[in-house]
């Protein structure tokens, strides 16, 4: 998964957009102006972009929290988990005890 450094934000995705929409209107051909109605659709759709991003951050902030917390909840506890032995590629149980922090 890319982060969101990695990937162009909403926010300058409509920057871009609204400076080529400015570059259009001053050159549009004045007996063939632009569709109002496409470009209303398209600013609806980045605002849909930048809420679904704003959401996506949210729930990963959380998804965070929530496994700091539980992983925190395990320390000092008897843990039972299940690996994969690395030559015989059986399952096996495997129990310790969390004192890492």
């Amino acid at each position: 998964m890319a982060s969101t450094s990695e990937i162009t934000s909403a926010s300058n995705i409509q920057m871009d957009y609204m400076n080529l929409l400015i570059t259009q209107l001053q050159n549009q051909n004045p007996l063939e102006p632009l569709d109002n109605n496409e470009m209303a659709a398209q600013l609806a759709q980045f605002s849909q972009l930048q809420q679904l991003e704003s959401m996506n951050t949210s729930f990963s902030e959380v998804l965070n929290a929530t496994q700091r917390n539980y992983a925190n909840s395990l320390l000092g506890k008897t843990i039972t988990f299940y690996s994969q032995d690395e030559i015989t590629g059986e399952l096996g149980q495997k129990v310790g005890i969390d004192v890492c922090g």
